[in-house]
């Protein structure tokens, strides 16, 4: 139990070290790996389903040669890539988002290390360490969002779009 308490001390310790704006670069966290599990369970277990949906909805046509086949064809691929899209844009915004919130971070810390100059003349040492950390813990939390965001996108967009052109080539036009 004790060392829970000096767990849990730490990150409010770390959390105060960056100013208000580093609670926001965690909800943005938080938010985006939401997002992106979501994303990845779909792909373990949702998608399987859908896929099937539509195989089988394409398996019980008669023919499949004509202008009309191809084009429900064409919309069983578009409503499932459509379901397999979802949230993308959504992570991709996370993304670009985390630098910069860690920009207004620095930002943030750097106008209390002018307050601190402005008050003290230069003479708090501590005040100004302070103001210094406040600017760049919040610039590396953003970035680091932004770069496992980064890396977690790019492998659901692979995912996505691997799992479009499957289905696409598994309803065959033959018959």
């Amino acid at each position: 139990m004790h060392a829970l308490n000096d767990a849990w001390a730490a990150v409010n310790a770390f959390m105060a070290s960056g100013g208000p704006v580093l609670l926001l670069i965690a909800g943005l966290t938080f938010f985006m790996w939401t997002l992106i599990f979501e994303r990845i369970f779909y792909f373990k277990g949702g998608l399987k389903r859908d896929v099937q949906t539509a195989m089988d909805t394409w398996e019980a046509r008669p023919e499949r040669k004509s202008w009309n086949a191809h084009q429900i064809r064409h919309a069983l691929v578009s409503r499932v890539s459509e379901k397999i899209d979802s949230n993308m844009d959504m992570i991709q915004t996370c993304v670009a988002l985390a630098p910069l919130f860690g920009l207004l971070g620095t930002v943030w810390g750097m106008i209390n290390v002018f307050e601190v100059l402005a008050i003290t003349g230069g003479g708090d040492a501590k005040q100004m360490a302070s103001g210094v950390s406040m600017a760049t813990i919040p610039t590396m939390a953003g970035m680091v969002t932004a770069l496992s965001g980064v890396f977690a996108n790019t492998y659901i967009t692979r995912t996505a779009q691997r799992e479009t052109q499957l289905l696409a080539d598994h309803l065959t036009m033959d018959h």
